[in-house]
């Protein structure tokens, strides 16, 4: 049996002591076409379900993560826009937990010296403790 390229993993495990979203859902630019006439990028598609990709910036606040872990970004391959969970918390970050999450290992060697990272994608998100829909 050959081990996938994505690993399913489940919320808590990656984000034991909770995540929260900073900012808004975004498209994610495909650097590596052509810019447009106004300068902008067009967004990036999934190369496995030819979808637009999406991210948001999620704050992991487990008190052990290290500086670059503290903050690092989802992806969703969706056809629309992937909506949040409202903010209830009364707190500047929305409280969220994602829904068949995968993650991908790769070798991050931009510092002074290589080190494993690892690129997140989900299928949807909701708040913690609603019951798990995934996107449609």
């Amino acid at each position: 049996m050959a081990m996938q390229r994505r690993m399913k993993v489940a919320h808590h495990d990656v984000f034991p002591a909770g995540a929260f979203l900073k900012g808004a859902v975004e498209s994610v630019g495909d650097f590596n076409a052509s810019p447009r006439e106004d300068g902008s990028r067009p967004q990036q598609v999934d190369k496995d379900t030819g979808l637009p990709l999406w991210q948001v910036t999620v704050l992991d606040a487990d008190e052990e993560a290290s500086r670059k872990e503290t903050a690092l970004s989802v992806k969703f391959a969706a056809k629309q826009q992937p909506v949040p969970p409202e903010n209830k918390s009364g707190m500047p970050w929305t409280p969220v937990e994602f829904v068949g999450l995968t993650a991908l290992a790769w070798i991050d060697d931009s510092g002074p010296r290589p080190r494993l990272a690892w690129s997140f994608r989900a299928e949807g998100m909701v708040a913690p403790g609603s019951p798990l829909k995934a996107a449609s």
